[in-house]
């Protein structure tokens, strides 16, 4: 990719020199963690039976059972978590906060360092929600705190805006975001994931010539179909996309979503798959398992 677009930039320098450290990690005989992301309670998150497995595990079906995933995983069902799969602890490090982004002005909560972060997640709600789905530490069977503490643990942030809109203008809103989390993070990693109708935002945000510079990886949790993705600039530079999706899923057909994966897979494009059988909307944003698509979007290659 061309380095144009930092000509004169103010974390140029800093810029070329993380992007060397991060280099290291695709060097071979680089003594460098394998994958790179630490676990944080893999045996009650990443331990989900595989039924199916191909394209070298690019496409895998998980096996989900509502009675055994959210009723005997919760206290209360998809309302709060048992105890075991949350660690509070990691509340010291988050923070509310509005920022000012190109004269608009967005609440996001933010979770580990503002400066220098090793990499950086940005999720987006669905419908009706805002900035506290994304840091409820309870609902969605503790994934979101599982995935504030594997930010932490491994020096990441993680960001939970409230968009305010899914037209061009939320669009916007989180185009600024990435570049400004890209910049106070010296050019590492920032990886865009979008859940339900969130996942309009990520499709503007791939059709954004300037945001999908600063983007490492798309993530769509039972998210539309982007049948015009192979044509955008995101596509282009060969973003990674991992997609997770419920095959029960009655708002957006999972059939639609796999057959664009397998448009992708078919030109050799980075991407991975994650059905979950039997699943709904919403189980894509309590099953998936954070752990494998941080060390997914962190060793891809395009």
């Amino acid at each position: 990719m061309s380095t144009d677009h930092f000509h004169n930039h103010p974390v140029k320098h800093r810029l070329l020199r993380s992007m060397l450290v991060l280099g290291l990690l695709f060097v071979p005989g680089v003594a460098v963690a394998d994958p790179p992301i630490k676990p944080f309670k893999d045996t009650l998150f990443s331990q989900n039976r595989v039924l199916e497995s191909r394209d070298d595990g690019a496409f895998q079906v998980i096996d989900y059972q509502e009675q055994r995933d959210i009723n005997a995983r919760d206290e209360e069902p998809e309302r709060r978590v048992k105890s075991p799969y949350v660690d509070t602890g990691v509340r010291k490090y988050q923070v509310n906060e509005t920022l000012n982004l190109s004269g608009s002005r967005l609440d996001v909560m933010r979770v580990g360092p503002l400066q220098d972060a090793a990499f950086t997640v940005i999720f987006i709600h669905g419908r009706g929600g805002d900035r506290r789905l994304g840091a409820n530490d309870y609902s969605f069977g503790g994934n979101f705190n599982r995935l504030k503490n594997l930010a932490v643990l491994n020096g990441g942030s993680y960001y939970a805006p409230s968009i305010k809109s899914f037209d061009p203008n939320g669009a916007a809103d989180v185009a600024a975001l990435i570049r400004h989390v890209f910049e106070l993070s010296a050019g590492r990693p920032v990886i865009l994931a979008c859940a339900s109708m969130g996942g309009f935002i990520c499709q503007s945000v791939s059709r954004d010539k300037e945001a999908v510079r600063y983007l490492k990886g798309l993530v769509v949790m039972g998210g539309p179909p982007d049948p015009g993705f192979l044509t955008t600039p995101a596509a282009k530079l060969k973003i990674p996309v991992y997609f997770a999706h419920g095959s029960a899923d009655k708002v957006y057909r999972a059939e639609d979503q796999i057959a664009l994966f397998e448009k992708m897979r078919a030109k050799k494009y980075p991407a991975t798959f994650r059905l979950f059988e039997t699943g709904g909307h919403g189980t894509p944003v309590r099953m998936s398992d954070w752990r494998e698509i941080l060390n997914f979007m962190l060793t891809a290659r395009g």
